[in-house]
């Protein structure tokens, strides 16, 4: 018995290690094949570099704490074939696509709406699917070099990618979401908006958690407690919503008009001018501001 055991035991073994060896040789080949394929792709690129009327240099920031000998920061330069139209997202999927495969960065929807690649682009925070490469020279054609990293006062994970996770902290801290008291009397009745409150709130809804106003605000760089631009023009977003009803609006008044609230805001208007969606950010906080001093004035 204890001999049939043993032999099965061994058979077992045997098919475990065959399936292994199976495995590792797959693997191997994946690795040949996908070296192969990006050689063939770089060689690819730089013909068409070769054969393109212009051409872009990206100076691009590079970073990862998981390689060795990529752990210092750097910038890598890739040159890249300019076409009328591309953006800056383009030309790092380029470059991705035909030089290095590590290159990351975040994207998706890659029209403005998802807010994921926000990036430092020749010293200004953008969006990278929104920016045109031939908008970042002044004269006609694409600028000569176009140097990109990842945002400021921000922790790199890698590359152009942030840590996003205190910008969100921030945003929840506002409570972003739709809160009332006053229901309809009505089991169906809708819960009516006026046009003139729509058209007050209408710029504070275009916000797409980019983070691009929270990394140009000189004053969230030093205050680490501070809700920043984005949190705030959230905060005013509900605040000033009629359907929330004034109690609503009294109870985030008192939690924006904390010492790391709205006060703090310095009025530079940095937030303002990198918003992606041209929302009025620095109008809003003051806004916010006289609202919170007139919540507080007492009359007797």
């Amino acid at each position: 018995m204890s001999t049939q055991v043993t032999e099965q035991e061994q058979e077992a073994e045997e098919t475990v290690e065959e399936a292994v060896s199976e495995t590792e040789t797959e693997a191997v080949g994946a690795a040949r094949a996908a070296q192969v394929d990006y050689g063939y792709m770089e060689e690819k690129a730089e013909q068409e570099v070769r054969d393109a009327e212009t051409t872009v240099k990206l100076k691009v920031f590079r970073y990862d704490p998981e390689v060795k000998g990529k752990q210092e920061p750097r910038f890598d330069t890739f040159t890249v074939p300019f076409h009328k139209g591309m953006t800056v997202l383009d030309a790092l999927m380029y470059a991705r696509d035909h030089y290095d495969s590590s290159l990351t960065f975040r994207h998706s929807c890659r029209q403005a709406v998802c807010g994921s690649d926000a990036l430092f682009v020749n010293g200004r925070q953008r969006l990278g699917c929104k920016t045109q490469l031939a908008d970042l020279k002044d004269s006609d054609g694409p600028p000569g070099t176009v140097t990109i990293e990842p945002l400021p006062h921000s922790d790199v994970v890698k590359d152009l990618v942030v840590d996003m996770q205190h910008f969100y902290d921030q945003m929840e801290a506002v409570e972003p979401y739709f809160q009332t008291d006053d229901y309809p009397k009505g089991e169906l009745e809708e819960q009516r908006q006026s046009r003139e409150n729509r058209e007050k709130i209408k710029m504070s809804t275009r916000c797409i958690w980019c983070s691009a106003c929270m990394s140009s605000c000189n004053i969230a760089a030093g205050d680490n407690e501070y809700l920043g631009p984005a949190a705030i023009n959230k905060a005013y977003r509900f605040a000033m919503d009629e359907r929330e009803g004034e109690s609503q609006k009294q109870r985030r008044l008192e939690i924006i008009e904390q010492e790391h609230g709205v006060w703090r805001c310095q009025t530079q208007f940095s937030c303002t001018e990198v918003c992606p969606k041209d929302i009025p950010l620095t109008e809003h906080i003051q806004e916010l501001k006289r609202e919170a001093v007139k919540s507080n004035l007492k009359f007797w």
